[in-house]
């Protein structure tokens, strides 16, 4: 198991109500890889700095945990097909020794 933060950029039509059931789904899905959330931090709603998919806004969330390198890919394919999901990204934490 490594250790992994995500960057989720949340269509601003999903609205304030959509957006936990969002980071839900997220969530669910690591746990059910064997991995575990260790921290979802939800910035809220900011603007842009370029349009993406005609949207100016977005909200952010900021997600760390720990997963099986097996399975990040995975979970980026199923950000890729999410309609609620304008950007996402996905870093290795560097390991402290």
């Amino acid at each position: 198991m490594r250790d992994y933060e995500l960057v989720l950029v949340v269509n601003p039509t999903v609205g304030d109500e959509g957006l936990p059931g969002t980071v839900d789904r997220v969530t669910t899905f690591i746990e059910e890889r064997g991995g575990q959330v260790k921290q979802v931090d939800q910035w809220g709603r900011r603007r842009l700095a370029y349009p993406i998919a005609r949207q100016q806004e977005g909200y952010y969330v900021v997600t760390q945990f720990s997963l099986d390198p097996q399975q990040v890919r995975p979970l980026e394919g199923s950000l890729d097909l999410s309609e609620d999901v304008l950007r996402h990204l996905v870093v290795r934490l560097d390991e402290t020794s």
